[in-house]
């Protein structure tokens, strides 16, 4: 199987969708495979860190972008932008949800990492910028998420967020001036020794 999906390799994603929407399985094997680490570990970061969701959440995002390709219009929108778009309203939707829930009476989720120092260091830090996240405003959040993590461009994250690119870089600018000074107190305790 290894060796069929070779051969689609350097096929952009609006091609493999297009593929897959005129029936060729192998082309969604291959975009399943580049989309849903990233889709993933967007949602993951989104819900707070809530794993369990965010992989509903990547599975429903999938199966609505399987339903449309049949009739994906190559060149309208990226395919990985289009899949942000749904993976941010969906993961909003939740978060709705979940503020109806007294959020304090939900468990921290446990950490059973091995002991090893360097991953624990590494915990520790992932945690601490997870926790600053969380502490950003929703639309901030997604903004610096998407661009200092997963590595999107303003004009991407303008259209997935649906807003204009000087409102993105309004965001990522506050939210990464906000994760700062969230973080400012922590950077000895967190391995990175004094300034």
């Amino acid at each position: 199987m290894e060796m069929a999906l070779d051969a689609y390799a350097g096929a952009s994603d609006d091609t493999l969708l297009v593929l897959y929407g005129n029936g060729d399985p192998m082309a969604a094997e291959l975009l399943t495979r580049r989309l849903v680490p990233r889709v993933l570990g967007y949602a993951t970061r989104l819900l707070g860190g809530d794993r369990a969701e965010a992989e509903d959440v990547a599975q429903e995002a999938m199966l609505r972008l399987w339903k449309i390709a049949p009739d994906w219009r190559t060149g309208e929108a990226k395919v990985s932008t289009w899949l942000f778009r749904v993976v941010s309203n969906l993961c909003t939707d939740r978060l709705r949800k979940r503020r109806t829930v007294d959020i304090d009476a939900i468990e921290e989720p446990q950490d059973d990492a091995p002991g090893a120092v360097d991953r624990m260091i590494q915990s520790d830090r992932a945690a601490a910028l997870q926790q600053a996240l969380n502490a950003l405003p929703e639309r901030q959040r997604m903004a610096v998420t998407l661009r200092h993590i997963e590595g999107a461009t303003n004009p991407e994250i303008a259209e997935i967020m649906e807003i204009s690119t000087e409102a993105v870089e309004s965001l990522t600018a506050r939210g990464k001036k906000a994760l700062a000074v969230a973080l400012a107190g922590r950077r000895e305790e967190l391995g990175y020794g004094k300034d």
